[in-house]
């Protein structure tokens, strides 16, 4: 499971002319899903994203969590964070997960974030074409991989 983390001052996903998430402060998260990824992915990765210290303290130094600031998420599923691109120039995509393995993961790690926040996360719409706005915050950018936890 792969994210890119984005600190955001707010943040938007439209489909087409609607609006089907926004948030204030807090995180926009790009979830990319492979096969090879479980519940204990999931369980790893927001307990990490939940704990992470990129919000600034009363002295502006990173030092509080999504927690602490009491700041909100959006979760968009990302299966371009999968590409392979090492021959020729059109990226694959055979690492990302199909629908019948991504789609149950993706809506239990919106659960389990949203269950650790204390709030409804936002979404986008899983394998729409999406339109995200968002406003960086810093700009703050992490990615993680659960492959690299060690």
């Amino acid at each position: 499971m792969r994210t890119v983390i984005q600190r955001v001052k707010k943040a938007s996903v439209r489909v087409g002319e609607s609006e089907v998430s926004s948030i204030g402060p807090g995180l926009l998260l790009l979830l990319g899903i492979e096969a090879a990824d479980t519940e204990e992915d999931i369980l790893w990765l927001c307990h990490k994203i939940l704990g992470l210290r990129i919000f600034d303290d009363e002295e502006g130094v990173m030092n509080k969590s999504i927690m602490d600031v009491n700041g909100e998420a959006i979760v968009v599923s990302q299966f371009t964070l999968y590409a392979s691109y090492k021959k020729g120039n059109r990226p694959s995509w055979i690492r990302a997960a199909g629908h019948e393995h991504a789609v149950p993961l993706y809506k239990r790690f919106v659960e389990v974030l949203s269950e650790g926040l204390g709030k409804p996360v936002g979404t986008g719409v899983f394998g729409a074409e999406m339109q995200v706005e968002l406003i960086n915050d810093g700009p703050v950018t992490i990615c993680m991989d659960t492959k690299n936890r060690e």
